[in-house]
């Protein structure tokens, strides 16, 4: 009986283990924790910073297993290196990048590992890669020109500063798309910012706005003075690129909403770790548009604003 007594309370206790998952010291198998994913931001200001964080706000919401590894192009460039070399061992099952420098590193350099681009400088780069999909920085051709007519309704002669070898294609959609609008398209190719003075001397009694396209050449921390200058002493107005650029003189500019951007990258990259091909996913715009106003700068152009477009605003600088 004592025997049999043992037998019976063993026999409980397993099937308690059993039922409860308490491990019995025979078969303890501990769950593999997914492969990571990794996300590579081009720098550290806040708009990136926001896209960032909602990102990984997104994925912990639909919950998203496996660690989100986060490096800065500009401080971890070793690390960086070093994760690249390893990708294959360590089967990262996603790079993420943010901002054209990090797309530009990673795309080519991870084989067939799908890549989510988050504010690309344009989708041409994106569809040319088979592993890549992502959210472009920049607007359709046809929101900015038709939101350029709202802005300005009476200036019909837009003039533009492009590299052939980056922007080319959106040029030609840019001609396109004015023709139906009713506005015209003065581009100037400028293949070196050596030639961006010639280029906007070309514009100065011609354009009636100056359109900025997003260009690695043209529009670069570097040029931005030159351009504005050009434009406040001809009294022909700038449409910038974000909100940066109307605070340091453009006229308007269309700007992202951050947050929603980073939600609209994560729904792509759970398709991704879902299965679906990240080169079957056609890249997209932004899917919510933001713009700025500079008033000194509106006074200077002599353009007045429309009540309806101030108040739309979600920054006006005085």
């Amino acid at each position: 009986m004592p025997r049999l007594t043992h037998f019976g309370a063993l026999v409980t206790t397993l099937l308690l283990a059993f039922v409860l998952g308490i491990p019995n010291g025979h078969h303890t198998t501990d769950a593999a924790e997914p492969p990571p994913i990794m996300l590579i931001t081009s720098h550290d200001s806040a708009p990136y910073q926001e896209v960032v964080m909602s990102f990984r706000h997104h994925l912990d919401q639909q919950r998203i297993e496996g660690p989100l590894l986060t490096y800065s192009l500009l401080t971890d460039s070793p690390r960086i290196e070093e994760s690249l070399a390893n990708a294959k061992q360590e089967a990262v099952r996603l790079f993420v990048t943010v901002g054209p420098p990090a797309t530009q590193r990673i795309l080519g350099a991870v084989g067939h590992i799908p890549v989510l681009a988050c504010l690309a400088a344009n989708d041409l780069e994106l569809r040319n890669a088979p592993n890549a999909t992502g959210v472009t920085i920049d607007f359709s051709v046809e929101t900015q020109l038709h939101q350029l007519q709202q802005f300005l309704p009476d200036r019909k002669t837009v003039g533009v500063l492009y590299n052939p070898t980056e922007n080319n294609a959106r040029i030609e959609e840019a001609r396109r798309v004015a023709q139906t609008l009713g506005l015209t398209v003065l581009a100037h190719p400028v293949k070196d910012s050596r030639a961006l003075p010639k280029a906007l001397a070309g514009l100065a009694n011609k354009a009636e706005v100056l359109w900025g396209l997003t260009d690695r050449t043209v529009l670069s921390p570097q040029t931005a003075e030159p351009i504005l200058l050009f434009s406040f002493r001809n009294r022909i107005p700038f449409a910038g690129l974000s909100s940066s650029w109307t605070k340091a003189g453009a006229l308007y500019a269309l700007d992202r909403d951050y947050t929603d951007l980073g939600i609209q990258c994560g729904e792509i990259a759970i398709k991704v770790l879902q299965g679906t091909r990240a080169g079957s996913i056609p890249p997209v715009p932004p899917r919510k548009m933001t713009y700025s106003v500079n008033l000194k700068t509106a006074r200077r152009m002599k353009v007045d604003f429309t009540p309806s477009i101030l108040e739309g605003a979600r920054q006006v600088f005085p």
